[in-house]
């Protein structure tokens, strides 16, 4: 089934343009494809970013139920020592 698209009108600087161009002759996609695939991502992003935000300004305000890490990490069966030693994950 094909999706139903919307036209839309965006105003980029210059260089993102060119860049943008650039992009595209490389792959022999569309300008098009590229925005459509920047804004379908970026829109996840945002939603999930402004849901965090809404969520710990909830836990701020005593509107959601919190439990500690150490209780946490007790039913898990995971020590600090074993936290520590974790390596970092990528933010």
């Amino acid at each position: 089934m094909a999706m139903k698209e919307v036209p839309r009108s965006l105003r980029l600087p210059v260089e993102v343009d060119e860049r943008l161009s650039r992009l595209a002759a490389a792959t022999g996609r569309s300008k098009s494809y590229y925005l459509r695939e920047l804004v379908t991502a970026g829109v996840d992003d945002l939603e999930y970013a402004y849901g965090l935000v809404t969520h710990a300004k909830a836990i701020r305000a005593g509107q959601r139920e919190t439990r500690p890490i150490d209780d946490l990490m007790s039913e898990m069966d995971i020590s600090r020592e074993e936290l520590d030693a974790m390596p970092d994950q990528p933010a």
